[in-house]
């Protein structure tokens, strides 16, 4: 029984480190940037390493996991390469379980493909990405539209209750916010001591907000009921903020949780501040639209 338990942790291993190499041998293909081509060669070459030596213990050829190569390819392409490969390289429960069982049996291995992996972790940080590096002007992007906007959507929603007056005057509020956030942003590059593109950087900043915009909007177009569509907004803000921190904290390897709560908090905040500001507003001067 042991012994059985023992040749699935290998086989298990060994179909992990071919998905690996397939995946970064696919990913060195599509790469055009050659310095993140060779690393990614050079990762390929480890993986293939971990893969023959759990093969010579199997003794046998087993595939790779078929779906999750391509969703790990696909990730690279469309999402970058570093959210790509510290995703694939965080070690799930079951590769952990494994891990642990073989250690108990062939410690030296377990040492062997640990020093093997600090080797790939060092080659992970030695790619380079444009978009992470301007990480900072997306977040800026992004953390002032959902703050202003959310807002702004929140107390136009109780001042006027009417959707499409409200779509119209946060499409204002929005595109006037995105230009002067982006020259902004251009401005405090330019005569900063950053190593950024002052122009590439507010470029980001001003198509994260715009974007941010176009999606808290949409619900007031296709919606009614202002406090149905303000909730549906609300909604879009928190998984805005949910699926920019994941990909943050994974690509850059920072705290989600922390960085989550925060955001979320502050915006939601925020929203609540300028609702019971709208209605002041409403019933101080008699508004009734």
């Amino acid at each position: 029984m042991e012994k059985q338990e023992l040749f699935k942790s290998v086989k298990f291993l060994q179909r992990e480190e071919l998905t690996g190499y397939k995946t970064y041998s696919t990913l060195a293909k599509l790469e055009k940037n050659p310095d993140n081509k060779k690393v990614l060669a050079r990762i390929a070459g480890d993986e293939y390493k971990h893969y023959q030596f759990f093969k010579n213990i199997s003794g046998k050829d087993f595939p790779p996991f078929r779906i999750q190569r391509i969703l790990y390819a696909l990730m690279g392409r469309f999402l970058g390469l570093t959210f790509a490969i510290k995703l694939m390289e965080r070690k799930e429960e079951k590769a952990q379980k494994a891990y642990t069982h073989l250690s108990k049996h062939m410690p030296e291995a377990t040492e062997l493909i640990k020093a093997e992996e600090e080797h790939e972790s060092t080659l992970i940080n030695m790619l380079h990405e444009e978009k992470l590096n301007y990480a900072g002007s997306i977040v800026l992007g992004l953390n002032d539209a959902l703050v202003e906007l959310t807002g702004a959507l929140a107390g136009l929603s109780l001042a006027l209750q009417n959707t499409k007056l409200i779509a119209m005057a946060g499409a204002i509020t929005g595109v006037a916010a995105s230009l002067s956030m982006a020259a902004s942003q251009y401005l405090s590059v330019k005569t900063g001591q950053e190593n950024e593109n002052a122009a590439k950087s507010a470029l980001y900043t001003g198509i994260a907000y715009v974007i941010t915009v176009v999606l808290l909007i949409l619900p007031f177009l296709f919606h009614n009921s202002y406090i149905g569509a303000l909730i549906i907004c609300l909604l879009i803000a928190i998984l805005i903020i949910f699926a920019f921190n994941f990909y943050i904290s994974v690509a850059k390897s920072l705290n989600f949780k922390r960085r989550f709560l925060e955001m979320l908090i502050i915006s939601l905040g925020v929203s609540a501040i300028t609702f019971g500001i709208g209605y002041l507003i409403r019933y101080q001067f008699g508004i009734n639209i």
